[in-house]
Order: C-alpha cells, then structure tokens, then sequence
C-alpha cells in the first residue's frame, strides 16, 4: 500500500527551516522512498515568516508547491502560533483527520478554546518540544533547532531511519551544493563556525536528534 506523508514547516527567518527540510526529504531518498522538498518565504531577514513543504511516499511524487492538507504540521517557534507569524491562520489550518503537530516550546502554549476544540474533533495529536533549549543544552547553539526539531519528529513518527538522517546531515555540510538562498547558505556557514571541523558539527548535531527524540511530550485534547 503506497503511504504518502505531507509535512509542513513553519518557524521564522534565521532558524533553518529550510535546511531542516532539505536534511529531512534527503534522509527519506536514502530510505529508498522518492520525496520531494519546496520552500516557502517572503523577504528574507531573521524572524520573517519561513515555510518548508516536504512530501514523502513509496511510490513516484508528482505533486510540487505548497501542501494545504498536511498530515504533520511542525512549528520552529512559538511567535507562529501566538503573534501569527506565518502564511496560514489558525496555524492548523487544512491539518488532516488524526494529524499530528509538534511545537517547540518549553511549555504548552495558551491556545484559544476554540481551537483546542477544532484540533480534539480532528483528533489531532499535539506535541511539545523545548527544540531551542535542547539545542543550546547539546549542540551549543540555538542554530541547531532545526535538528533538535527533527529528533522530535522521529521520536513522534520514525517517518525516516537515524542513520538515512546522520548521512543526510553529513552531506548537507560535508560538502552538499543545495542552497535554496544566500540567506540559508550564510546560516550553514554560520553553523559551521560554531565546530572546529565537520565531525564534530555531525557527532554535536545527531547527539541533539537523539535526545529530543525522548523530550518530545504529548499533550491530551480535551473538548
């Protein structure tokens, strides 16, 4: 049976999204899946809204663009949810029946009753995960929330294997030419500035997917 995965990614200028994406539709090629990845933003400069696409399945993807009916939404920081810094409102709109979200925060967000009820009659699954403070805790930098984002998604869904994700990373800074802007290709310089050589950014960076993979907590809707 083909299963075919659409993951939408919303955060803010400056903090990987991009690449997260990239790292993540790459790690499924190398699961033998076929995925394909889009980005999304507007005027590039830190804290700008920022979108990424990535659609993974068995069979032959022949869809491009934007995904309006995700089956897994991931939000890079609170602001997206709480000051609606993002491209669609409420930040859940088009999820699908049974859909997950995963949020980086230290803590759940105070959302509207509103939309508490609307996420339970999905029954929706809501997760929490202090993505940046994991970062700056194991990678040493808040430039590795997009990994520790990541750890969660696989400690929610195994949607690719860890090693496809390891090799995946080490191409992406071992030597990888995607560069979707000037803007992303000075935050993977910028990265790499933080390690003394690209072992160590990989060894820092899977040691921060494998925590998170744990930190990840569900948080029970309730109508």
């Amino acid at each position: 049976m083909n299963q075919k995965i659409s993951i939408r990614m919303s955060g803010l200028g400056g903090q990987g999204v991009v690449t997260a994406a990239h790292i993540l539709g790459s790690a499924a090629t190398r699961d033998g899946k076929d995925s394909t990845v889009n980005p999304f933003f507007g005027a590039e400069k830190r804290l700008a809204p920022a979108e990424s696409y990535v659609r993974i399945s068995d069979k032959t993807i022949h869809e491009r663009g934007e995904i309006l009916f995700p089956d897994i939404i991931m939000i890079f920081h609170p602001h997206v949810i709480t000051l609606g810094k993002c491209y669609t409102m409420p930040f859940f709109e088009g999820l699908q029946k049974e859909g997950i979200i995963i949020v980086n925060s230290d803590e759940p967000l105070p959302l509207q009753k509103d939309d508490l009820t609307k996420l339970a009659e999905l029954s929706a699954r809501l997760f929490y995960i202090p993505a940046t403070q994991l970062a700056i805790d194991l990678g040493g930098t808040d430039l590795s929330t997009n990994m520790s984002m990541l750890g969660g998604l696989l400690g929610v869904t195994k949607i690719v294997s860890r090693d496809a994700l390891e090799e995946s990373l080490a191409e992406r800074f071992g030597g990888g030419q995607f560069v979707a802007s000037g803007t992303t290709a000075a935050l993977d310089d910028a990265l790499k500035g933080k390690y003394t050589k690209v072992a160590q950014l990989i060894e820092k960076n899977m040691e921060v997917v494998d925590q998170a993979s744990k930190f990840v907590t569900e948080y029970k809707l309730l109508i």
